[in-house]
């Protein structure tokens, strides 16, 4: 069974068999009839899985539905935008499960079928005469239409400047499955989730247990490759739900083999997270460049990740890049105190293919060219260490004024 990926024009949540949204502009944004609350829906029962912050400070949110998703029964996530519900003590998760509670009796479900995820400014209490008119509001207009979805894209965002979305058909047993995703984050982002929201979608049956195994492959390949300021959130939260719409029901991690129907459902879903993460990045707070940072070479992996992590942390490196200056010199010693062993003579430095250092000096390159190729909006850095056989992704995003603006005029 070959592996064929349709990406859907007009795509989003919803875009799979089953699903609904509905939104609501209840008032917790300061902004005027912004979207600040939503509700996906899956028509049929459904399972679930959800991965959550590594942060020790945690919000509301994100306790209550690490305790929901367990029991491996999702049909609906209820989210607002504009306030995280974080750091608000006692009355927080009182909020936190009145949300639930109100959803799931809107939708006459299951309070352990519904999660919850809030995202925006910490430490205010929830202005929850707005959040229950909004639950009502949105459970009022859920439907499935293309506008929908992209009325959910928009409900979940804070300081994004567009909204990431996308769905994907796949072929399996000769049957149409569909996964559809959306997210936000721009700015608080860090390997280890990422400081995100992220909701994902898809019409086949699934084991709960199986269905966590598949977003955790994907999450570690994908979110977990991304930062932009190395700040880990309170709330961060991607969760799946899988309804079994489409007819196909993939029952065993033992079928995946070459062109089994679970290797299919796992690249699918690895294409959408690692479109999702790419987008966050590339809408990051005042960001005007896409970088990639691959590191080749290593002893580990893990090695790799260290060391590309620690290119892609540097706001000197960050900087230089948004001043299109093909620093190699900030790029090879933030490599240096990766706290990883190197050696000076085997370690080459390529920038958008060209390669400016080499045996412990820079290279006679052409100059002009380089600087040239800085002008783009994606650049690539590629750093092999001729030690091993491993490597390992970074995405991450340039550091600008725009940048330190949005972040001194975001209060809380």
């Amino acid at each position: 069974m070959s592996y064929t990926r349709e990406v859907m024009n007009t795509g989003s949540i919803v875009a799979p068999k089953g699903f609904s949204a509905g939104t609501a502009a209840c008032g917790i944004k300061t902004v005027k009839d912004s979207l600040d609350l939503g509700i996906i829906f899956s028509e049929y029962p459904s399972t679930g899985a959800a991965l959550f912050t590594t942060n020790q400070i945690y919000a509301a949110p994100v306790k209550l539905s690490r305790k929901a998703v367990q029991k491996g029964r999702t049909r609906a996530i209820v989210i607002n935008s504009g306030n995280a519900n974080a750091c608000t003590g006692e009355q927080g998760d009182k909020d936190a499960e009145e949300m639930v509670r109100l959803t799931a009796e809107c939708l006459k479900i299951s309070e352990d079928e519904t999660l919850v995820a809030s995202t925006g400014i910490i430490g205010r209490p929830l202005p929850m005469d707005k959040v229950r008119a909004g639950i009502k509001a949105a459970t009022a207009s859920l439907g499935s239409t293309p506008a929908h979805g992209n009325a959910m894209a928009l409900a979940i965002m804070t300081t994004d400047t567009r909204q990431k979305d996308i769905a994907v058909r796949l072929k399996i047993q000769n049957k149409d499955v569909t996964l559809g995703g959306i997210t936000k984050g721009a700015g608080m982002i860090a390997p280890n989730l990422a400081t995100m929201l992220c909701f994902i979608t898809t019409d086949v049956s699934m084991p709960g247990s199986l269905l966590d195994e598949c977003l955790r492959k994907s999450v570690e390949s994908s979110f977990n490759r991304i930062t932009i300021d190395g700040h880990t959130s309170t709330n961060d939260t991607i969760a799946i739900i899988a309804n079994g719409a489409s007819g196909i029901h993939i029952s065993s991690s033992k079928e995946n083999t070459g062109g089994s129907p679970l290797q299919i459902f796992q690249q699918g879903l690895d294409y959408v997270t690692s479109y999702l993460a790419k987008a966050i990045v590339k809408d990051g707070e005042g960001a005007t460049k896409f970088i990639q940072i691959d590191v080749i070479g290593a002893r580990s992996r893990g090695d790799a990740a260290r060391i590309a992590r620690s290119i892609a942390d540097s706001p000197l490196v960050k900087t230089a890049i948004n001043g299109e200056d093909p620093n190699w010199g900030r790029i090879v010693s933030a490599a240096g105190y990766a706290g990883v062993e190197l050696n000076e003579s085997k370690t080459t430095l390529s920038i958008n293919d060209i390669l400016i250092f080499a045996k412990g000096m820079p290279t006679q390159c052409d100059l002009t060219t380089l600087s040239m190729s800085m002008k783009s909006t994606d650049i690539q850095i590629r750093l092999e260490l001729g030690l091993g056989d491993y490597s390992d992704t970074v995405w991450t995003c340039d550091l600008s004024h725009e940048y330190v603006t949005i972040n001194a005029e975001y209060h809380t």
